[in-house]
């Protein structure tokens, strides 16, 4: 029975690349679910939960490639109906990037950052400014926006020109930018974990 992915459409780029690369494309399925949830967390737990009911019933192993995502752990009751299904730790793909002691650091040195990924730096129009409103009322950018201070791309690819894209983003919400890679790691490794142990320790091994 081959293996599922249940995974965030803000991760396709990134999760396509870690399987492709480790050459596992052609042994798992992968449905990715809207990446505008992130605008509407409350949405992810009742949007996951019939498809890992489907996925049950087949028999199917299951994974599901979200972090907490903002549900204040609707998702975590969700999953533990399902035994063996797991997700990504952490709270957000933030932290699943960053790694969690990166991301703690991040936070304690400046509590007001908003951060940015290679997905969402790409997509900053549609998810943030238009998601938010900002096309119709730009003048709700410092109601939305007055306590944060630092916008930092959590970069997952060399891309001089995505780098250029999110200092913009940062300067249209009138913030100071930083920029950290980050690589893919945090996603391949538990992803591999769950598609191949031996996977998941060369994988870690190349870190």
């Amino acid at each position: 029975m081959r293996p599922l992915v249940r995974a965030c459409g803000a991760l396709a780029g990134d999760l396509r690349a870690v399987l492709r690369a480790d050459g596992l494309e052609e042994h798992v399925d992968v449905e990715y679910l809207p990446a505008n949830l992130h605008n509407r967390p409350d949405r992810i737990a009742p949007a996951l939960q019939p498809r890992l009911e489907a996925a049950a019933a087949a028999g199917r192993p299951t994974f599901v490639a979200y972090a907490d995502c903002g549900t204040g752990g609707a998702l975590d009751a969700v999953i533990a109906r399902f035994p063996g299904v797991e997700r990504l730790p952490g709270a957000h793909c933030y932290e699943v990037f960053a790694g969690s002691a990166a991301f703690a650091a991040l936070h304690d040195a400046e509590l007001g950052t908003f951060y940015l990924t290679d997905f969402l730096t790409r997509h900053f129009d549609a998810l943030v400014w238009r998601g938010l409103g900002l096309d119709r009322h730009p003048e709700l950018r410092d109601t939305y926006f007055g306590a944060y201070r630092l916008v930092v791309l959590l970069a997952q690819a060399p891309d001089p020109e995505l780098i250029a894209s999110a200092r913009a983003a940062a300067a249209r919400l009138g913030l100071a930018f930083e920029h950290r890679a980050t690589g893919r790691d945090g996603l391949r490794v538990p992803v591999h974990t769950f598609l191949d142990p031996r996977q998941a320790q060369r994988a870690a091994a190349r870190e």
